[in-house]
């Protein structure tokens, strides 16, 4: 028998997590009563997924409801799957094409997360990254094109707790017109810039986004060196790639979760 007790704290924050996620937003008296807690503690639970971030009290009816950060609990397991099996075949062929390292990000907390890149077989690589490595969502391109082209609701969650935030990548938060200036600039050129500065010359890094129909799956990320390419350069010769690998991408993702949806129905259970 296990002698670590379990932390009462975190699983009553797990059975609220478990309410708001069953009903489309619930009282404090409500989530009260089907765990069978007290008015105040179940308060102070609510408030603190409040702010976490994955919670929200809606001011006109009080009622708690999750926001999309929730979804980063699960997200990982897929994202690592589906980076891996579909779209590594892809990043090494366009790696292969323009030398230059390529990666993809995605949102993982309140930052990027760089789930595969080429960087290991790209000669063009100065700093090796690997999988793992994170970036700011507002000091990368990764982040900037998730940022523009994501579900408003989501978007809006992401900048409110940024906008709370300490770090320095993630002041420009508290000014929220010019990033939505920012963010709208990006989504008519359809990709994301972002430069980082450094001794010798400064890296640049371009991002578009990868679609899976409707849905924002990632980042697709390059990047090179200012001296030897020239970002209306890259506009013109690397763009137009990476935004056909990314449309490739996700029609892949699409076609394997649906057939994957008709192997699930081929082999279910046969009815009686």
């Amino acid at each position: 028998m296990s002698s670590t007790r379990p932390i009462r704290a975190l699983l009553r924050g797990l059975e609220v997590l478990h309410v708001l996620n069953k009903h489309n937003g619930a009282t404090v008296s409500e989530v009260a009563s089907t765990i069978e807690l007290p008015r105040t503690t179940t308060y102070r639970i609510l408030e603190t997924l409040c702010v976490a971030g994955y919670a929200y009290r809606a001011a006109s009816d009080e009622r708690y409801r999750l926001t999309i950060m929730v979804r980063g609990l699960s997200d990982g397991f897929d994202d690592e799957a589906w980076v891996t099996q579909i779209a590594r075949p892809y990043m090494y062929e366009l790696c292969r094409e323009l030398v230059w390292p390529v990666a993809i990000a995605t949102l993982s907390g309140s930052s990027m997360l760089i789930r595969q890149t080429t960087d290991h077989a790209s000669p063009l690589a100065v700093e090796k990254r690997g999988p793992g490595f994170r970036v700011p969502i507002l000091g990368s391109s990764a982040g900037l094109c998730y940022l523009a082209f994501c579900q408003k609701e989501q978007r809006d969650t992401l900048l409110d707790i940024l906008a709370k935030s300490k770090l320095e990548e993630d002041l420009p938060a508290r000014n929220r017109t010019k990033i939505y200036e920012k963010l709208l600039e990006t989504r008519k050129q359809g990709f994301a810039v972002s430069r980082r500065r450094r001794r010798v010359s400064d890296e640049i890094s371009v991002s578009v986004p990868i679609f899976a129909e409707e849905r924002l799956l990632a980042s697709l990320i390059l990047r090179f060196s200012s001296t030897a390419v020239t970002l209306p350069e890259a506009e013109e010769r690397f763009v137009p790639r990476m935004t056909s690998v990314s449309t490739r991408i996700g029609q892949e993702f699409v076609h394997q979760h649906q057939n994957d949806a008709l192997v699930s129905i081929a082999t279910g259970p046969v009815p009686e």
